[in-house]
């Protein structure tokens, strides 16, 4: 099941235990296929696992892949695009929301270049806590170098021509939905 392009989308991240971590009250679909769903939040409410809110202050583009422990979010800010890539299980979509496990681990790009791993301690104590199995911890490793050597060659989605595409298309996709009466109003 995929979600219809131009629609919006309700995305949720859990626990390894089931706990809910964050969820982000809309997504709007740009891409629905059986590699990747690709959704633009855009001044969207974030809640977090202890009911903190907060809305997000510019776009960002989220790539969610159903065959990867990982996704990513590319922020587009006036001093360049940021990556916030999340360690997680691959993503699905049930008909209500984009889901998926959070594994704790987390890699930043900068418009420089500047890669930084982050959260380190805690997947090591969540792994103690929660119980991560050695497959799962070999799993999620492994998709770190995957995701480290995608971010050194540029690749998909680390290339900013076509983050600057997909932008693109994102406000031509809003403005064709916010012209037609028949579709919901974002």
């Amino acid at each position: 099941m995929l979600p219809e392009v131009g629609s919006q989308v309700y995305i949720q991240s859990f626990k390894h235990d089931g706990s809910l971590h964050r969820t982000w009250a809309k997504g709007f679909v740009i891409e629905a296929g059986p590699r990747r769903v690709i959704a633009v939040t855009n001044k969207t409410w974030v809640t977090e696992a202890d009911g903190r809110r907060w809305f997000t202050r510019e776009p960002a583009i989220c790539f969610f892949y159903p065959d990867h422990w990982y996704n990513v979010i590319t922020m587009i800010r006036k001093t360049g695009i940021y990556y916030y890539c999340n360690l997680a299980s691959p993503s699905l979509y049930d008909g209500e929301a984009i889901k998926n496990i959070d594994y704790d681990l987390d890699v930043k790009l900068f418009p420089d270049g500047r890669i930084e791993i982050l959260d380190e301690d805690e997947y090591e104590q969540h792994g103690r806590e929660m119980g991560y199995s050695e497959p799962l911890k070999h799993a999620v490793e492994k998709e770190m170098d995957v995701l480290i050597g995608k971010i050194k060659r540029k690749e998909s989605p680390f290339n900013q021509k076509e983050i600057e595409c997909l932008y693109h298309e994102y406000l031509e996709l809003l403005h064709a939905t916010l012209q037609n009466p028949d579709r919901e109003k974002l």
